[in-house]
């Protein structure tokens, strides 16, 4: 997390005492990553967050893949995905790799009758369609569209939806998620050329402490199993902590663009990092001023990244026949570019309306069944001539 935050009630000084009005000790815990050397935060809860009752279950939620070695570019047509009334099980799969997952999601209802944590990857939700509120035991978030929601792995959430149109986009990474090193001093603090800053970061702002006992059904990604734990305590009962280990929100209706005279390469897109792959926000910009620019992006190889774009509203002139929901794949070691007569169209323009999210991967993407079952197989011909 790039900040300090801290909601509710916690003692003067980490690992002291804490007491209840009846005299009894609330129950610390740190929750960190990357031992004791990454991000933590210090909670307190009403109970010991330690009481499982029965482990109930599991099932197999690994990716089904299709293609394992692809030189292929392909166009996947993500609304084909069919919304389905629970959202874990709306969550599917379609590029996958050792360090992440890209999922897409058309969930109909919210999380009502269990609690969710992911053990093994911090979660990336982009809000394509829908809003509502993420609920956590660090607190809780409004959404709506346009939002990016950074879960860190091990948050135990809810998800409540206004309504039964959702779409989401999602990556699911073994690394944490980061805003990108080159935009932040020594500190950690966001510079002043950075596309962002602290001010469009949302953090938790309500937070649920409740005092209940009795049977909470958990449902625990780990090692692409999901397992069925029910717990004794209510797992939002935590009231207070403090640390840099927590949800929050970007719009990426706040990402401010990076413009020149020329046309900027991707990098100046980057929104968030980790030390396996990078994501961007494309957001309707001014073009490049330059008389004789050509604001269409130059054809380039991607030698040492699979490129996903995943297509969210607006006009992609550096693309043929796209529309929102559609998510391209451009594998590492071939030239991709503009579409025929993208270039051309694009001289003389004045500003683009487009929204899109990009994933560069540093290691190859493999499809899974479900992006076959959307995939448009002719798409790595959409660049031949006439």
């Amino acid at each position: 997390m790039p900040f300090y935050h801290k909601l509710g009630e916690i003692p003067h000084k980490r690992h002291t005492i804490f007491r209840k009005s009846n005299g009894e000790l609330y129950y610390e815990q740190l929750f960190g990553t990357i031992g004791f050397d990454g991000m933590s935060t210090n909670m307190y809860h009403v109970h010991r967050p330690t009481q499982v009752k029965n482990i109930l279950g599991k099932k197999d939620v690994a990716p089904r893949v299709s293609i394992k070695n692809n030189i292929q570019s392909y166009r996947l047509h993500g609304f084909k995905i069919k919304p389905e009334h629970d959202y874990l099980d709306s969550r599917k799969p379609v590029l996958t790799n050792s360090d992440c997952t890209i999922i897409l999601a058309a969930p109909k209802e919210s999380t009502a009758s269990y609690f969710y944590k992911n053990a093994d990857a911090d979660e990336m939700i982009f809000i394509h369609r829908g809003s509502g509120k993420l609920r956590s035991h660090l607190g809780n978030l409004d959404f709506k569209y346009g939002d990016y929601l950074i879960i860190p792995r091990g948050t135990i959430y809810k998800i409540d939806f206004d309504t039964e149109d959702n779409r989401l986009f999602i990556v699911e990474s073994h690394r944490p998620f980061y805003t990108p090193k080159r935009y932040r001093n020594w500190f950690g603090q966001l510079l002043e050329h950075a596309p962002f800053c602290e001010r469009d970061i949302r953090r938790p702002y309500e937070l649920e402490t409740n005092d209940e006992k009795g049977s909470f059904l958990m449902k625990i990604k780990k090692q692409n199993e999901l397992f069925d734990m029910e717990y004794a305590t209510h797992p939002f009962d935590v009231v207070g902590y403090d640390g840099f280990n927590y949800p929050y929100a970007l719009s990426i209706h706040d990402f401010e663009p990076i413009t020149g005279r020329v046309h900027q390469p991707p990098p100046v897109h980057q929104t968030f990092e980790t030390d396996a792959f990078v994501v961007c926000s494309f957001v309707p910009r001014l073009y490049d001023y330059h008389p004789q620019a050509i604001p269409a992006p130059y054809n380039h190889s991607n030698i040492d990244s699979d490129e996903v774009l995943y297509y969210v509203d607006g006009d992609f002139m550096s693309r043929n026949d796209i529309d929102a929901g559609h998510i391209s794949l451009h594998p590492a070691g071939i030239p991709h570019g503009p579409h025929p007569g993208a270039a051309e169209r694009s001289i003389g323009k004045e500003k683009t309306d487009e929204l899109a999210v990009m994933v560069d991967t540093f290691k190859p993407l493999q499809l899974t069944e479900e992006a076959m079952a959307i995939a448009d197989d002719s798409y790595y011909q959409s660049w031949l001539e006439d």
